[in-house]
């Protein structure tokens, strides 16, 4: 499978507004979670930055959309995933 066909899948799983609106807040929290470290020389605490967005990712997953992150079954690719799902919703190709 190619990343633009577990793209299409990762999609299927992001389909309540609710869980891509958390999504896309857990992004915004990892960028803001990496400023702050870059700002004030926290270097030690950027390992921790691959899990900020992680509480609100599942928590819609678990709340909102009733299914399993895609996270637990290919992180990496998930990971790419939640990046490119933002850029589409910042160029309004998924509605948030």
């Amino acid at each position: 499978m190619e990343f633009k066909e577990y793209y299409e899948y990762y999609l299927t799983l992001h389909q309540n507004k609710w869980n891509r609106r958390l999504h896309a807040l857990g992004q915004l929290a990892t960028i803001s979670f990496v400023t702050y470290c870059f700002i004030n020389s926290f270097w030690p605490l950027l390992v921790f930055t691959p899990f900020v967005v992680y509480p609100f990712a599942w928590s819609g997953h678990f709340f909102f959309e009733k299914n399993k992150p895609a996270a637990w079954s290919k992180p990496l690719w998930a990971k790419a995933c939640d990046w490119a799902m933002l850029k589409d919703m910042i160029l309004g190709k998924v509605k948030i």
